[in-house]
C-alpha cells in the first residue's frame, strides 16, 4: 500500500481542484479503512480470548457491534473532510481504537495496603502504646501510613520547642515505624493540625512531588485552630493528596462546615502541572474531625441505638451524609458504612459518653472519606454542542485507560480501647490496586571503596532518567533503620563536591570530617530539592571504625557515630 500512495502524492501538483478533492477523499477513506480492519482485528482477538462464561447475549451483542463497524465502513466515501461531522468521527474512532487495544492487552496491576487514623487529641500527649492503633501484629503490612492528628498541644512553649525537635506524636510514631522500615516521607503542622505520611522504604524513590501546604479557617481565616492540613505526592505516577481538616463545632454549624471545606478546597494549591489544586488528583482523600452531629433525634433515642448497635437508625440524621444530598462539593466523595460507636463525646479515661452539665449528643465527628477523579467522558457522551474532548480531558482519559487506578475499604472502625482523649480514634484501611507508571528510581548510588573517617570517601551515582537536577540537591548518609528524610548522619551537597563525572557515572567527594569514627551500618540517599523526596537508596554497606580512634583511646559514649547494635540484616 505504501508503495502505491507515493506517486499519487508526487503528482498532486498537476491534478485540478476537483480531482484534488477527490483524492484527498480517497487517501482518508483508505486510512479510515485500515483504522477500522484494525478495530475490528482488536474486537476478533477479544472475542477469541473470551472464556466459556460468557453469554450467548454477550457474543450477540459483538457480533452485532462488528456488523455495525462493517456499516460504518460502507459510509465512509460519503464524509467530507472538511465537515465537522468528520471530526467527530475521527475522534470517536479515535476512542474505540484506544478501549479496544487497552482492553486486548490488560496490562498488570500491583495492590498496595494504606492505613489510615484521624484521632483528636483534646491536647493529650500520646499514650505508651499505639500498637493496636496501627496495627503492628497485623500479617498483611500496611505499605502507608497516613496520620492525621487534631487539637495536638500547641502551647507557647511547646510549640517553639516543636518547631526545634520532634513534637512527642511525631516522635513516638517515628521510634515506632522505623523499625519496621518506614520512614516519615513528609509532614506538616498548623498549630493543632497535625498530618504524617509514612511509608515503607522499598517504595520511597517512587513517591515524588511532594508537597504540604495549608489553610486557617478559625477566627476569619487568621487563627489556625480550625482550618486544613495538605500533603500532596506522586506515589509511582498516580497522584494522590490528602486532606486532615478540623472544622465548626457545634450542632447549629453544618453549613458553616461546608463553607470552610470548600473554602480550604480553593485556597489550597500546588507548584505541579498535573495537578494544581485538589481536585485535579487522582485520588484524595478528606478526613479529619468535620464535627458534623446527628440532629433531630433526642438523646435517649441515640443513646438505645447505640446500646442496642442499631447505628443505621441515626444515619439519615448525621448531617454530613445529609448535606451530601444537596451540596455538590461533597456528592464525589465516597465514604464506608459507619457501622461502629460515634465517637464524641466521652467522659477522659472511660468508655462513657458525656455525663458533664452539657451531656453532649454522641456523635460521628471523626470521618475519613475519598474521591476519585471522574472519568473523562468519551466523545460520543460529551456535550452535543462540544466536539471531542479537550486535551486536558483527552490525557486523563488516556491516563485513566493505560494507568487504571481502583481503591476498596477493607476497614472502617473506631478504636475504643483508646481513652487519653474525648474522642475515640478512627481507622480506615484500604487496598489501592494501580498499574505502575514507573518501575525504575530516577538515580543509582553507590559507595565506593571502603568508608572510614581516617579516609575520605566517595559517592558514584548515575542517573538512570531524566529529572530536574539543581545545586540544592544533596545526597546524605543514613543510619540503617533511619526514621525520617531529616534523619541523616551527615550530607555533602551534589554539585559543590562532584570531583569527576561524564554522562553515565558521577563522582561526589566526601570529607573524612563528615564520617562518623564509630563505624556502622549504613545507606545513601540522593534527595532531589526540585521533587522534594529521595530519587535513590543505596545497597546497605558497612562503615568501618576508626583505626585513629581506636588507637587514641577514645571511648564509645564520647564519639559521634552509629549504634552498631543495628545490624544490617534488618534493613
Amino acid at each position: 500500500m505504501e508503495d502505491s500512495e507515493e506517486p499519487l502524492e508526487s503528482h498532486q501538483l498537476y491534478l485540478g481542484e476537483k480531482e484534488e478533492e477527490s483524492f484527498s477523499r480517497l487517501k482518508q477513506a483508505s486510512q479510515f479503512w485500515t483504522r477500522m480492519d484494525e478495530i475490528t482485528r482488536l474486537l476478533g482477538s477479544i472475542e477469541r480470548k473470551r472464556t466459556e462464561s460468557v453469554s450467548t447475549q454477550s457474543t450477540g451483542s459483538k457480533l452485532a457491534l462488528l456488523h455495525r463497524l462493517h456499516q460504518l465502513m460502507t459510509c465512509v466515501e460519503d464524509l467530507n473532510p472538511k465537515n465537522e461531522l468528520h471530526e467527530k468521527v475521527v475522534k470517536t474512532l479515535d476512542y474505540a481504537f484506544l478501549v479496544c487495544g487497552k482492553r486486548a492487552n490488560k496490562p498488570k496491576k500491583d495492590s498496595f495496603r494504606l492505613h489510615m487514623v484521624t484521632w483528636n487529641v483534646a491536647t493529650a500527649d500520646p499514650p505508651d502504646d499505639v500498637t493496636t492503633l496501627l496495627h503492628l501484629n497485623s500479617p498483611k503490612s500496611p505499605d502507608l501510613y497516613v496520620i492525621g492528628l487534631q487539637e495536638v498541644y500547641s502551647g507557647p512553649l511547646r510549640f517553639v520547642s516543636d518547631a526545634v525537635f520532634d513534637d512527642p506524636w511525631s516522635y513516638l510514631l517515628m521510634s515506632l515505624l522505623a523499625p519496621q522500615k518506614y520512614i516519615k516521607v513528609s509532614s506538616i503542622r498548623m498549630q493543632g493540625l497535625l498530618l504524617l505520611f509514612f511509608s515503607k522504604l522499598e517504595h520511597v524513590p517512587f513517591i515524588r512531588d511532594v508537597q504540604a501546604t495549608y489553610t486557617r479557617t478559625g477566627l476569619f481565616g487568621y487563627w489556625g485552630n480550625k482550618g486544613g492540613v495538605s500533603i500532596r505526592l506522586s506515589f509511582y505516577g498516580h497522584t494522590l493528596c490528602f486532606l486532615n481538616c478540623h472544622l465548626a463545632a457545634h450542632m447549629n454549624y453544618a453549613s458553616e462546615r461546608v463553607d470552610e471545606f470548600e473554602y480550604i478546597m480553593d485556597m489550597q494549591s500546588f507548584d505541579c502541572k498535573r495537578a494544581p489544586a485538589i481536585v485535579d488528583h487522582r485520588l484524595v482523600f478528606w478526613f479529619g474531625d468535620l464535627n458534623f452531629r446527628i440532629q433531630d433525634h433526642g438523646m435517649h433515642f441515640v443513646r438505645t441505638c447505640i446500646d442496642k448497635q442499631n447505628y443505621s437508625l441515626l444515619w439519615s440524621k448525621d448531617q454530613l451524609i445529609m448535606m451530601k444530598q444537596k451540596e455538590q462539593v461533597l456528592q464525589e466523595f465516597e465514604e464506608g458504612p459507619l457501622d461502629f460507636q460515634p465517637t464524641y463525646k466521652f467522659d477522659r479515661s472511660s468508655d462513657t459518653y458525656d455525663t458533664s452539665a452539657k451531656k453532649r449528643k454522641p456523635a460521628w465527628t471523626d470521618r475519613i472519606l475519598w474521591r476519585l477523579r471522574p472519568k473523562a467522558l468519551p466523545p460520543d457522551e460529551e456535550n452535543e454542542n462540544k466536539v471531542g474532548l479537550d486535551a486536558k480531558k483527552l490525557k486523563q482519559l488516556e491516563e485513566d485507560m493505560e494507568y487504571p487506578l481502583k481503591i476498596r475499604q477493607d476497614v472502617y472502625t473506631s478504636m475504643m480501647e483508646y481513652s487519653i482523649s474525648d474522642h475515640k480514634p478512627v481507622i480506615g484501611i484500604f487496598t489501592l490496586e494501580l498499574r505502575k507508571m514507573y518501575e525504575t528510581p530516577l538515580v543509582r548510588l553507590r559507595a565506593e571503596g571502603d568508608w572510614s573517617a581516617d579516609i575520605d570517601a566517595m559517592v558514584v551515582y548515575s542517573p538512570l532518567q531524566p529529572f530536574p537536577s539543581s545545586t540544592w540537591d544533596w545526597i546524605g548518609l543514613y543510619k540503617v533503620g533511619f526514621s525520617s528524610v531529616s534523619d541523616y548522619i551527615t550530607y555533602t551537597w551534589v554539585k559543590d563536591d562532584e570531583v569527576a563525572f561524564n554522562e553515565e557515572v558521577i563522582q561526589v567527594y566526601v570529607s573524612k570530617e563528615e564520617i562518623p569514627v564509630q563505624g556502622g551500618d549504613c545507606v545513601l540517599c540522593y534527595y532531589c530539592n526540585a521533587l522534594k523526596c529521595i530519587i535513590g537508596i543505596s545497597e546497605p554497606f558497612q562503615v568501618q571504625a576508626s583505626k585513629v580512634a581506636i588507637e587514641e583511646g577514645m571511648l564509645p559514649e564520647r564519639i559521634n557515630g552509629l549504634d552498631k547494635a543495628v545490624s544490617g540484616d534488618d534493613f
